[in-house]
């Protein structure tokens, strides 16, 4: 069986994860982590993804923390470094409980199907390593916790004892780990794309992360980018009609979000007003209840940088969908009464999309684009600039594929804006990181692409401030793990 290296920290039998019903429950409670208390990780890694670039203002100036991640001085007592492992920890603890159990269910719980035993083992190694996956692009090396400590006795406790404080281990041995659950293991046997149930974690979602992983600089193989998206565009995704369909709302007591639009490959969902998320109230209002948590300045306020590039485009149709101008109760980054906010979370029950055809199309492009065959990459990006409603690419774009390498990430950052991928599309690009200290650094230096007057004076990017500093929580409670460079 899979998982039969790795081993169970329930201790003894009456409490052990050994029946199906009690290993269907740990499923369950990771995907309810993901629209629980996750909700902060997802809020802070859009902030910083478009805040540590150029299409957001960190946004509450009033708020440390937030100026920091803007200005490029984040530190290891900031709350985003803490945050952003310390969920990242716990949701690969929710994904190991399942995957360090489902052996022990499937010897004792004949009820337990095979179908079974495959779909949920492979939704769980998805998320682990959709959390790994993000996790070395924040921090570099990472501990690979691949099993469940078992209670410390004196008889274990130095073989136990480094499975509650691990090390950090290479990126490779994590890629190996990766390569082998999810390419070798859930694209064969995680489930069928459901059209009815997007927050679900299925081959599509399996694929995406392969072509994610391989086009990640130190794994890379274009090859197999495009394999893994031509697999995704295989299985019965397709783009909405219009752009704001993804994020379009119906209002009345009886209002609900978009949910699984046929582009969705994974998201998170809420479905009900009562208990629906609270991410609405960093970025702008609930439309449901206009008035709640409007009385503090709100997170990754849209910058002129941006809007000036769906201006220069004529994209109103991407422009309107991610940013929203309201009147408010303070002044940091525009004038009160015509406010720039971020509007892909207009309802506390729009969903957050982790994974939608547009991206995957988007890196399909950039792989042909990176293969010599720009011409093909055009016709993906030109597809995606038609739903916008804007004209197509040049006939010299077409056949260069440096300028199509330009513009692809071009549209990648108009078509997922505020969605949490300027950031790492930007340290991905190129053999080196001259693309992302261009653009970081340029919104301080008039007459660069990226200049915008209103960011804060920023810091000097260098190599060793593109990772996240390890949190000095972490440091403190393990001895085993260093500082990253430059901290």
């Amino acid at each position: 069986m899979y998982a039969e290296n790795n081993t169970s920290g329930t201790g003894d039998s009456e409490t052990a994860i050994n029946t199906r019903e009690l290993l269907e429950g740990q499923l369950t409670a990771m995907y309810n982590y993901m629209k629980g208390d996750l909700q902060t990780y997802w809020y802070q890694l859009t902030t910083l993804a478009e805040a540590r670039a150029d299409n957001a203002y960190g946004g509450n100036m009033a708020e440390t923390k937030v100026v920091s991640v803007e200005s490029n001085h984040i530190d290891s007592d900031n709350e985003f470094a803490s945050n952003l492992w310390n969920y990242s920890m716990n949701a690969v603890d929710y994904a190991n409980q399942v995957i360090c159990n489902i052996d022990l269910v499937k010897e004792n719980d004949p009820s337990l199907t095979d179908k079974e035993y495959q779909e949920w083992l492979s939704e769980a190694l998805c998320w682990r390593a959709y959390i790994w996956m993000n996790m070395m692009q924040l921090f570099g090396e990472i501990p690979m916790l691949t099993e469940i400590p078992p209670a410390i006795n004196a008889g274990n406790v130095e073989e136990v004892y480094p499975l509650y404080f691990p090390a950090r281990v290479s990126k490779q041995t994590v890629g190996e780990q990766i390569v082998k659950d999810i390419e070798e293991y859930a694209c064969k046997y995680a489930p069928d794309m459901d059209a009815s149930n997007k927050f679900r974690i299925t081959k599509g979602f399996a694929y995406g992360l392969m072509a994610r992983f391989y086009s990640m600089r130190e794994f890379r193989d274009w090859s197999k980018v495009v394999s893994a998206c031509e697999a995704v565009e295989g299985m019965g995704y397709s783009l909405c009609d219009k752009y704001g369909d993804l994020w379009a709302y119906t209002t009345g007591d009886t209002g609900m979000a978009a949910m699984n639009t046929r582009e969705s490959i994974f998201e998170v969902q809420w479905t009900s007003q009562t208990s629906g998320s609270w991410m609405w109230m960093m970025f702008h209002r609930n439309a449901y209840v206009p008035g709640d948590s409007f009385s503090w300045a709100k997170w990754c306020t849209p910058s002129r940088n941006l809007t000036k590039a769906y201006d220069a485009e004529g994209d109103t149709e991407r422009k309107n969908a991610s940013v929203v101008y309201d009147e408010c109760g303070w002044s940091y980054h525009y004038p009160s009464d015509e406010y720039a906010f971020m509007h892909k979370f207009p309802t506390n029950v729009t969903p957050v999309y982790l994974m939608r055809l547009a991206e995957i199309r988007l890196l399909h492009a950039e792989a042909l684009a990176n293969t010599d065959d720009p011409g093909g990459a055009a016709d993906i990006v030109d597809e995606i600039r038609g739903r916008a409603g804007i004209g197509k690419l040049t006939a010299a774009q077409r056949a260069s594929a440096d300028l199509m390498r330009e513009a692809v990430l071009h549209e990648r950052r108009l078509e997922l804006a505020m969605e949490g991928f300027r950031w790492f599309d930007l340290m991905r690009y190129g053999d080196d990181y001259s693309k992302l200290f261009e653009i970081c650094d340029g919104v301080n230096i008039k007459g660069s692409a990226s200049y915008d007057s209103y960011f804060q004076t920023r810091r000097a990017m260098n190599d060793n401030r593109v990772l996240m500093p390890v949190p000095t929580s972490v440091l403190e409670d393990n001895t085993n793990i260093e500082q990253n460079l430059g901290y």
